[in-house]
């Protein structure tokens, strides 16, 4: 798949998460197989640029190209100061988030609730695709709701408006992320276009990702909250999509391995005191199927250092690594 002057290999793309898909995350996805990495969002309010959050999330160094950002916001003219700033910042793709079904971005008339106003929407795509020389894509979902699907409305916007690529989410916003994902959208999307479609929702395995690009002849899948705790589904679903096989399940070392030096970036990337706190949801992803998981997470939650969270983890996977059932303190 080809986005602007950037070839995506493989055809597997972590999407866009809020505080899930920081740098950390996206560099481990990119070394476990992801062919493309898009930010989690940023905010279009110049006001909010320098906050440490902000900064954190305009931290590139490092990266591995190519590098795609994501935007959020309403107005036309805000979005292209931001995607020009970002630019300026190290994205070399620009994506404009209409996907988002969060209440606290669409009452501010943001995220999917753009589109519910198709005219506003097209000043959007031109004003950002006209403010940047790098391609900018666009992450949408089916509808507002099951009675305003316009999807196919929104997609033939974007690709008159300059859009590169397209992503949909074949959920309305009033799903969330409830319900199961429907694919006929998409499908009838990808057949009204040229430019690149990417499928997204609820691809969790290499199978499901076979079947979806199948059924909508999507040229990606975008994989996102099956990605969480599992970083290696990437290169589990390009093995399968380039030979049909499996890859084996990754050994507990490796998960042991992957986890320790995803903590390490995290500590490293945000100090020990934010590090530790952000790390906390990935450690309960990574032990969500693992023995004695509930235990584990009481007692790793408790840790107020980085040297003590590792530790436990390390002991952790270390027992089930030896067969035997972890020595876990009390958690009260």
């Amino acid at each position: 798949m080809q986005i602007g002057p950037h070839r995506i290999q493989p055809r597997v793309v972590l999407a866009p998460m809020a505080g899930v898909t920081d740098k950390p995350f996206r560099m481990l996805c990119k070394r476990l197989g992801a062919g493309l990495c898009v930010s989690e969002m940023t905010i279009s309010n110049p006001k909010l640029w320098h906050t440490s959050k902000s900064m954190h999330r305009m931290d590139h160094d490092g990266e591995p190209d190519p590098i795609s950002v994501q935007i959020a916001g309403t107005v036309p003219e805000v979005l292209a100061e931001a995607a020009k700033y970002n630019v300026d910042h190290g994205a070399q793709i620009i994506d404009i988030n209409m996907g988002c079904p969060a209440k606290k971005v669409c009452s501010t008339w943001a995220g999917s609730a753009l589109m519910r106003d198709e005219a506003l929407v097209a000043r959007i795509l031109s004003a950002v695709v006209e403010a940047v020389d790098v391609p900018v894509t666009l992450k949408i979902r089916t509808g507002w709701d099951s009675e305003h699907r316009n999807a196919l409305a929104i997609a033939r916007i974007a690709q008159d408006s300059g859009i590169a690529s397209l992503a949909v989410h074949g959920r309305t916003r009033d799903q969330h992320y409830t319900g199961v994902a429907e694919y006929d959208t998409i499908a009838a999307v990808k057949a009204a276009l040229s430019i690149p479609v990417l499928a997204n929702g609820d691809i969790d395995s290499p199978e499901k990702a076979a079947y979806v690009l199948r059924h909508t002849g999507a040229d990606a899948v975008m994989v996102g909250r099956a990605a969480q705790g599992r970083p290696w589904i990437f290169r589990e679903i390009a093995h399968f999509l380039a030979t049909g096989e499996h890859l084996p399940e990754p050994t507990l070392v490796e998960v042991r391995d992957v986890l320790l030096g995803h903590l390490a970036h995290l500590h490293d990337f945000y100090g020990e005191v934010s590090g530790v706190r952000i790390a906390r949801k990935h450690l309960g992803w990574y032990a969500k199927d693992r023995p004695e998981n509930a235990a584990f997470r009481a007692v790793v939650n408790r840790a107020d250092s980085a040297g003590e969270q590792v530790r436990l983890t390390r002991d952790y996977f270390d027992a089930l690594v030896a067969g035997v059932a972890p020595d876990l303190p009390a958690a009260a």
